[in-house]
């Protein structure tokens, strides 16, 4: 399982708890789309993770961008992730993102509003903020490779599935 996150917002730790904690756990590999904020929040996913990729956010301070690329392409078991935080793009600039990396999915953050969209090329993936969801429910994602395809959801952190969708390969 991938777990998916975005736009921590934090000083000092993670923000995770209960579920998602576990969840990010026992994930076979957890993406972060950025705004982690500072390098102690950056650690401490790094440190409950067993493989970890990431991008920096719009929010991060230098320490952190110049340990992470502002977009960067994630392979795993069959499934090519085109990753970036997402601020200054719209769906359009997304989907040619993801095109131009050859990409099953595009998963960005910055909005804080969790939502899956299909363009008929590719799909979109926000999984929203599970710490900072500002006006939108707080959200994360997870991602079950099967053959030919991906199964997903959104859920918010206490696990409650909100929305499913399927990415075929």
């Amino acid at each position: 399982m991938i777990c998916v996150l975005s736009d921590t917002h934090g000083t000092d730790g993670h923000r995770l708890d209960g579920h998602l904690l576990d969840t990010v756990r026992e994930a076979e590999l957890v993406v972060h789309a950025g705004d982690f904020t500072t390098e102690r929040v950056l650690d401490a996913f790094e440190a409950e993770s067993r493989t970890f990729r990431a991008v920096y956010g719009n929010n991060a301070t230098p320490a952190v961008r110049e340990r992470l690329p502002g977009e960067r392409v994630v392979e795993h078991e069959g499934i090519t992730i085109a990753l970036t935080h997402g601020d200054g793009r719209d769906e359009t600039e997304l989907a040619l993102f993801g095109r131009q990396a050859d990409a099953d999915i595009v998963i960005s953050g910055h909005s804080h509003q969790p939502g899956v969209t299909d363009t008929g090329e590719i799909v979109l993936l926000n999984p929203g903020s599970h710490a900072d969801p500002r006006w939108y429910r707080p959200g994360y994602a997870e991602l079950d490779l099967e053959e030919g395809r991906v199964e997903g959801r959104l859920l918010e952190p206490d696990g409650e599935v909100f929305e499913e969708f399927v990415v075929e390969l």
